[in-house]
C-alpha cells in the first residue's frame, strides 16, 4: 500500500521546492490543502491525459494537493509556471490522514484523471488495483469500494465539471496568496544521489 505526503518528501525527482499546508474548518470545506512548488527538478515528467502527452512536473511547476476531511479521494491539480492548469488527479484512498506538517493519504491504487481544458476524463490504474487484491494488500470490499468512489467521482466531473473546476482553481488562488507572505512556507532542499522516481 503506498503512503503519499502533500509535501512530496520522498520524491526523489525533487531537488528543491517551497511547500505551505493549509488545515481548512469551515461549512465549505474541512481538510487540508497543500501546494507544493518545484523549484528545481532533476528532469521534467510527461504523462499521457486521455490521450495527450503533458509535462506536468518541471521547473517552477506547482502542484496543489487537497485532502477533504472523512472523504475517500484527495486531487492533485497540475500548474505549469505559469499557473495554467495541466491536469487534475483524483487518487482514491483508503484514508486521508489530516495532520498539518505530516499530512498524508493512504492510496487504493485506482485513479481518475482529468484535462482541465476539456473535462475530459478516464478512469486509469485499474491493473494495479486488481493484482493489490491478487496479491493481499487490500480486501474484497476495498476493490469493490474503490470503484463506487471512482464513479461516484466521474458522475461528479461528468454532471458539474465547471463547478469542480471553479472550486479548485479557488483552493490554488488562495494558496497563492498565502504563498507570497514568507513567514508561511519554508523552502527545502534535497541533494539525493539516486536517479529519480518517475512515481507521483
Amino acid at each position: 500500500m503506498k503512503i503519499k505526503y502533500i509535501d512530496k518528501r520522498h520524491w526523489r525527482r525533487l531537488i528543491e521546492r517551497d511547500c505551505i499546508e493549509v488545515k481548512v474548518n469551515n461549512n465549505r470545506f474541512k481538510g487540508i490543502i497543500g501546494l507544493v512548488t518545484m523549484k528545481k527538478v532533476r528532469e521534467p515528467l510527461e504523462v499521457t491525459v486521455v490521450g495527450q502527452n503533458i509535462i506536468v512536473a518541471n521547473d517552477n511547476y506547482q502542484w496543489l494537493q487537497i485532502l477533504p476531511e472523512k472523504k475517500r479521494y484527495s486531487i492533485t491539480a497540475m500548474f505549469d509556471d505559469k499557473g495554467n492548469p495541466l491536469e487534475y488527479y483524483f487518487d482514491i484512498n483508503i484514508k486521508n490522514v489530516i495532520q498539518k506538517g505530516n499530512a498524508r493519504t493512504l492510496d487504493l491504487f485506482l485513479d481518475v484523471l482529468v484535462l482541465p481544458s476539456t473535462g475530459e476524463y478516464e478512469l486509469v490504474d485499474e491493473q494495479d488495483l486488481e493484482l493489490a487484491l491478487q496479491n493481499g494488500q487490500i480486501t474484497q470490499k476495498q476493490y469493490h469500494e474503490a470503484y463506487i468512489i471512482a464513479h461516484q467521482l466521474m458522475i461528479e466531473i461528468n454532471e458539474n465539471f465547471e463547478d469542480v473546476h471553479h472550486r479548485i482553481m479557488h483552493c490554488y488562488n488562495k494558496m497563492i496568496s498565502k504563498l507570497k507572505k514568507p513567514k508561511n512556507h519554508k523552502t527545502y532542499k534535497e541533494h539525493i544521489k539516486h536517479h529519480s522516481s518517475r512515481t507521483k
